[in-house]
């Protein structure tokens, strides 16, 4: 009950939602960063889906190994335990990433990362209207809509970016959003009574082998491992090794709207880091639309997990 207070508390959730939303947003341009260093072309999709199954395999490994030394047991399934795995397996990570990776590589890093803005209003109104977790409200509507009213304030001002959107670069990227959105609702549902770090751990591994056996089929490979490729990929697993066990943990204890609303973060770290690394130009005047956006989202943010007092619940 302890740790259930603690990762209820605002303040845990402010600072490990923040920070997951962060190690997602620099993925973008680590992807992308990997595909140049693994010699990986655009039109390539088996060495796409290859590379995210080597991914999120070393991901799991680190999230299996990590959980192990602090616990000093390996967390092993039990059957019961199967059934979730195999769907999360599906859906966070083989279903959710085989569109993102091919996907990435027909988009700029920023505007997958706006894309990926969306994913709050799809995990809110699949845990509501879908999956009957919790109760849509007239102020978990509000605090989506001004999330996602700060994502298209700077699609609209993105000098015309919309207008180079695809199929196959930010619809793909789309399709991934709406499968991670199912991913939280079945981890919701089957971390409450079960022990978020294995499931993550365990459907890493699973998801991501078979990310790469589909690769491997399809003629997929990988280019020269330089040491900064091979510090790519390892970032890569750390990074979601890390994101998703704090993400999960939080699901656990918090309903998925509480958690979900952070996500709007996500394409400003996005945009962020694929200036820092890609050197993707943001012009001048984007910036107040920039800032104007993140208000909007903090809004959004603050809207959504600030109870009423008068009847302090969902």
């Amino acid at each position: 009950m302890q740790d259930e207070s603690k990762l209820s508390h605002m303040g845990i959730v402010v600072l490990l939602a923040t920070a997951s939303c962060a190690l997602w947003g620099s993925a973008f341009a680590a992807v992308k960063t990997g595909y140049e260093l693994f010699m990986i072309p655009a039109n390539s999709p088996a060495s796409q889906v290859l590379f995210a199954g080597m991914r999120f395999t070393l991901a799991g490994i680190f999230v299996l190994a990590g959980t192990t030394i602090a616990r000093r047991k390996l967390p092993l399934p039990s059957k019961a335990d199967l059934m979730p795995i195999t769907l999360l397996a599906l859906s966070q990570t083989t279903l959710q990433y085989a569109p993102f990776y091919i996907g990435l590589a027909h988009a700029s890093g920023t505007n997958s990362s706006l894309v990926q803005g969306t994913s709050a209003f799809v995990q809110i109104a699949l845990a509501t209207l879908v999956f009957r977790q919790e109760r849509m409200t007239t102020r978990k509507l509000i605090g989506c809509l001004l999330g996602i009213g700060g994502v298209a304030l700077v699609t609209l001002r993105s000098g015309g970016s919309l207008g180079s959107w695809s199929l196959m670069g930010e619809g793909l990227v789309l399709a991934s959003v709406i499968m991670g959105g199912c991913a939280a609702c079945f981890m919701r549902q089957y971390g409450v009574k079960g022990d978020p770090l294995m499931l993550t751990g365990w459907q890493f591994v699973c998801g991501g082998l078979a990310l790469a056996t589909v690769g491997l089929l399809l003629g997929g490979s990988i280019g020269a491992c330089s040491p900064a490729a091979i510090g790519v990929l390892a970032y890569l697993g750390v990074l979601s090794a890390a994101a998703f066990s704090m993400w999960s943990s939080l699901l656990k204890h918090n309903p998925v709207s509480r958690v979900a609303v952070f996500r709007p973060t996500i394409p400003m770290f996005g945009v962020l880091f694929s200036v820092v690394v890609l050197g993707e130009s943001v012009p001048a005047a984007q910036i107040p639309a920039l800032a104007a956006a993140l208000s909007l989202i903090t809004v959004g943010t603050i809207v959504v997990n600030v109870e009423p007092r008068q009847n302090g619940g969902q």
